[in-house]
């Protein structure tokens, strides 16, 4: 069933409203790749020689063959269903507020001796000390994230 014109409108409308607010997130949705009709006819003929020994290995009683069979089929559908490796194009890292690009290990935050607690640049630390600091400040009521 098509989409009404009003929904088309309703739905470019939203379209535009996601690129403008995060341009990163509709980069990475708009990103996906049809997959190769080659990576297809490679599992395709992997999977008639997977069956083609299976069989055989039934019909000779060499289970061995049978065996090497199936996990030549098995690889073939394997390979035909999983994501192809995307290149590495662009800085790879993290991109801080300020746009500044730094390697995932890399910690730009440094350590005072005061005795308190500091509280981390944005950015740092893992996800979860991120979400679990994030709450605890919307507790207090001291912060609008």
């Amino acid at each position: 069933m098509p989409l009404s014109e009003y929904e088309q409108r309703v739905l470019e409308q939203m379209e535009r409203e996601l690129t403008s607010d995060d341009p990163r997130l509709a980069t990475t949705m708009k990103s996906t790749t049809p997959r190769s009709s080659v990576r297809y006819v490679i599992a395709g003929i992997g999977l008639v020689v997977g069956l083609l020994a299976l069989v055989l290995g039934a019909a000779q009683s060499v289970p061995w063959v049978g065996v090497i069979g199936f996990i030549v089929m098995f690889a073939a559908v394997a390979y035909a269903f999983a994501q192809p490796k995307k290149a590495a194009s662009g800085p790879q890292g993290i991109v801080s507020d300020s746009g500044e690009v730094r390697k995932p290990g890399a910690s730009g935050s440094s350590k005072r001796s005061t005795g308190r607690p500091t509280k981390p640049s944005k950015g740092s630390g893992s996800f979860m000390q991120r979400l679990e600091e994030r709450w605890e400040r919307r507790s207090r009521g001291d912060g609008t994230d």
